[in-house]
């Protein structure tokens, strides 16, 4: 059997995103850490020709874009799971809170994580970052009150795709402590059997 090829780096949540997805779903994979220099390559650049991670290889498959990728992993290797919905409600709106992943988690907790982490500030305005962030968790806590998860009854991909950058909001100097629902989501989904944390960074976060 030809064993899944994950192309990401630890501190990527696009990427830990999909490595919790496998690990949950128990699927075998081998994980290979794609540095700037690695996608600087030829051969990387056949995988993804705008060098960007994840890279999922599945035998013949290549697929990028970690949100594409979770979908393909769960109509492929779980299809009868909660993961994903075939009711015209649920799916609707696991695919909303995919959108917001790639939208206002991508433009908010994300950017404001870059621009300290990496700084990146020439690349990004860090106080519209923030601005963005502070009015996704105030929605995002009033939705989560009075229930567990974001699109559904059960945890889903929409829960993934949103949780790692939100996680690790105070890496960016976003503070988590006024969204009290959207902390206890988080610890809600850290409590999945075979859930695995997305390594911290080494600069001091927000309270």
């Amino acid at each position: 059997m030809t064993t899944i090829k994950l192309y990401g780096t630890p501190l990527s949540g696009h990427c830990h995103r999909v490595e919790v997805l496998l690990r949950m779903l128990g699927i075998a994979h081998e994980y290979i850490e794609a540095s700037a220099s690695l996608r600087a390559t030829e051969e990387f650049g056949k995988l993804n020709p705008l060098r960007q991670i994840p890279v999922l290889v599945d035998g013949g498959l290549v697929l990028s874009d970690s949100n594409a990728i979770m979908v393909y992993l769960v109509k492929r290797y779980a299809a009868k799971t909660s993961w994903l919905s075939d009711d015209a409600v649920e799916a609707a709106q696991i695919q909303r809170w995919l959108s917001i992943a790639a939208g206002e988690v991508r433009h908010g907790p994300a950017s404001a994580r870059m621009s300290s982490l990496w700084n990146m500030k020439g690349e990004m305005d860090p106080v519209r970052a923030h601005e963005i962030a502070e009015k996704l968790l105030t929605v995002m806590n009033t939705h989560l009150a009075g229930r567990e998860y974001l699109a559904t009854s059960n945890p889903t991909i929409a829960d993934l795709a949103c949780y790692s950058y939100i996680a690790h909001a105070p890496e960016g100097r976003i503070s988590l402590a006024p969204y009290p629902e959207v902390r206890a989501w988080l610890a809600r989904i850290e409590a999945l059997p075979h859930f695995h944390p997305m390594p911290q960074s080494a600069i001091p976060a927000a309270a």
